[in-house]
């Protein structure tokens, strides 16, 4: 009986580690945001780096696009270092901006502005 159970239990921890890995569902999704203690002119500084040399996708925030408003550096700043973030990461990109930015799990997704996510372990 001992065995039978033993036997279960490894059965059942097995699918579970399979399908873990599989669809993604149970992955952690994290964004980077600019940090709300940044002063605008360092955020500005680090989003003119990211929208430029940087490579990030920038054209969300531009005017009549969905991430245009709110119209804050802030705003616009945490857009390109997500989108600059989630580009480079698996190619050792970081979230830093020279102490400008953070790693949240808080989705900052907002009306039509979607904030893209590539799971953490992926």
């Amino acid at each position: 009986m001992s065995t039978f159970i033993t036997m279960a239990l490894l059965s059942l921890l097995l699918v579970m580690l399979l399908t873990n890995g599989s669809d993604g569902a149970y992955m952690e999704k994290q964004w980077c945001v600019a940090d709300e203690q940044t002063p605008d002119d360092i955020l500005q500084q680090a989003l003119d780096w990211a929208c430029g040399p940087g490579g990030a996708d920038c054209k969300m925030i531009q005017p009549n696009k969905p991430c245009y408003l709110p119209n804050t550096i802030r705003d616009h700043a945490s857009y390109a270092f997500n989108s600059y973030w989630q580009k480079f990461k698996k190619q050792r990109g970081s979230c830093y901006f020279g102490a400008a930015a953070m790693v949240t799990d808080l989705d900052p997704s907002h009306g039509s502005c979607q904030f893209e996510s590539v799971s953490s372990s992926s």
